[in-house]
Parts: structure tokens; sequence; C-alpha cells
């Protein structure tokens, strides 16, 4: 008898850890956000985790490439353009302003060769090389940014000005807008079609044929970048800046076969936007573990009592 309710009380309170105890994910505390916006999403499932000010448009500056990124890849899996395309530099990519490296008009660089220089560095004038190889213009790449926007389900409040993200120029088009939301869904859709993407994105430099350039990776939340922002299983995605946008970040980290991709947008700091998206996977990954691991293995603690013989 004593057995009896010894074991009924111990699955008294397994039932009652369960359903009021402490679970992991309140362990580690909601993410502080003081960016713009931010937004942990579940790469697979599209579940938005933490959302803060998630549907907002804001200037997302190079974090547009990863538009231009997803349609280069298309491109050339449709065998419409090549990696092995020769790509003769015009006097519009040559004169791109903010970051860039220093491409002349008439250079000549292959498609797999400025595509890695846009992947790790973000250089606006390969970007603009590239939209030009494909579709002939920038203009008309920025329409076909548009019309895949819409394609792959991003919000109205994502607009394409240019291909590179870049802050408005005197007579040049104005900047690109995209809610940290779309930014989730528009990451989440590149690493599904082109997982390849995140081969180029976490390379820590590239260098950059008969330039003598060697270019770091500006993602310090990078797994083998070893400092001090360094995340396990982090292998990609993209950074951006302007003065308008602030300093934004698309991050991704798989961990225990689960990927989840963090936004943070209008950082005042470089410093702040990995630290923000750092509390971002720790809640995210906590939450997963308590979703699923936690309740499995209280679950079979509960079933071992039940099942455990009287002696």
């Amino acid at each position: 008898m004593k057995k009896w309710i010894l074991r009924s009380s111990t699955l008294v309170v397994l039932i009652a850890v369960i359903f009021i105890g402490v679970r992991p994910e309140s362990l580690v505390g909601k993410p502080s956000i003081q960016s713009s916006a931010a937004l942990l999403m579940d790469a697979s499932s599209g579940e938005v985790i933490v959302s803060s000010n998630g549907d907002h448009p804001l200037p997302a500056a190079s974090l547009s490439k990863l538009m231009t990124q997803l349609i280069i890849l298309d491109e050339m899996d449709a065998g419409h353009i090549s990696g092995n395309d020769t790509v003769k530099i015009s006097k519009h990519a040559a004169k791109a302003a903010g970051i860039n490296v220093s491409l002349n008009e008439n250079d000549q660089f292959t498609v797999n060769e400025l595509f890695k220089v846009i992947s790790v560095y973000s250089a606006n004038d390969a970007t603009i090389a590239l939209a030009e190889h494909a579709f002939g213009s920038e203009e008309r790449f920025v329409e076909e940014m548009n019309i895949r926007a819409k394609s792959i389900g991003l919000s109205v409040h994502t607009k394409y000005n240019n291909a590179t993200g870049s802050s408005s120029l005197s007579g040049g088009p104005s900047e690109n807008y995209m809610t940290a939301k779309d930014v989730a869904k528009l990451s989440a859709h590149l690493i599904k079609q082109h997982p390849e993407i995140l081969k180029l994105s976490s390379q820590t430099q590239v260098e950059l044929r008969n330039k003598g350039l060697y270019m770091s990776n500006t993602n310090w939340m990078l797994d083998n970048v070893k400092g001090p922002y360094a995340y396990s299983g982090a292998d990609g995605l993209k950074t951006g800046y302007t003065k308008d946008a602030g300093y934004c970040l698309s991050s991704t980290v798989k961990k225990n076969g689960q990927r989840l991709i963090a936004i943070v947008m209008g950082a005042e700091t470089k410093e702040q936007r990995f630290e923000e998206a750092k509390q971002l996977f720790d809640y995210g990954f906590a939450h997963s573990y308590s979703a699923k691991e936690w309740t499995q293995n209280w679950a079979s603690t509960w079933l071992q009592v039940i099942q455990r013989p009287s002696i």
C-alpha cells in the first residue's frame, strides 16, 4: 500500500511539473530587442517564434541582395546564364556607390567569381554587373525582383528600387524596403531552393582574381569566424548597412537538426545586431526543446513510473 501511495504521489508530481512546472524556455529570457525590428522563424515550418515589429517595412540595405542571389541562382538552374559566363563590367556597374571592390569598366570576370564576392562581401559593383548580365539592365532586373517577391509570397510592403539595397543617390533610385518577416521568408526560400548558398555565405574570406583583394566576411556570427560573436552552427546569411537602414542581419543556425533564421533590422551598431540575434537563437532553441524533446522526455519518465513493477 505504501509503495502504491509513493508511486501515485510521484505520478502526481510529474503531472504537476508537466503542466505547471518550469519549462526550459522560461530559463532563457525573452529577447530584449532595441533595434527597429527583429524576428525569429523556423526555416522548415515557417513558424514565427519571436516578432518585434516584424511586419513593419524598413530600409533593407544589403539584405536586398538575398533576392538578387535567388534570381541569379534560379537563372543558372534554368540554363539562362552559366557560372562560367564572362561578364564585362559596364560603366554603370563600375560607378556603383557604397561597398564595392573597385571594378573598372571593361574588366572581365566570371559569373561565379562575382557571385562569390556578393555572397561574402556584398559588393555593389559586382551585384549590378550580375544584374545587367542576367537581364540586360539593372532596371529590368529590379522589375524581376518585385515580380519574384510576389510569386514567393512576400507582402506588399516589400518594394525593390535597385539591385543592391544602397541608399538614395542624387537622381538615383530610392532605397529598398522590406519587413523582417519578409526577409526571413526570403531567406528560408533561398536556403530551401539553393542550399549551396550556405557554403558560400559561410566562407570567411574570398579573393578576386587579378585584383589582389582579399575580402573578409562581415557576418561575425559565423561558426568558423571564432570571434566573440560566433554562434555554434551559424552558416549564413547576409549583413547590411546604410545610414537610413542602420545595421541589419539575416542569420541562420542549424542545431540538432533544426534550422532557425534570425532577422535584425535597424540596429544602432554592428555589435548590437549580433547580440540581439544571439538572444533570438538562444530563446528559439530553448523553445524548440520545450515543445519537442522536453515533452517526450517527461512522457517517457511518466511511463516508466506507471509501468514500474511493485517490489
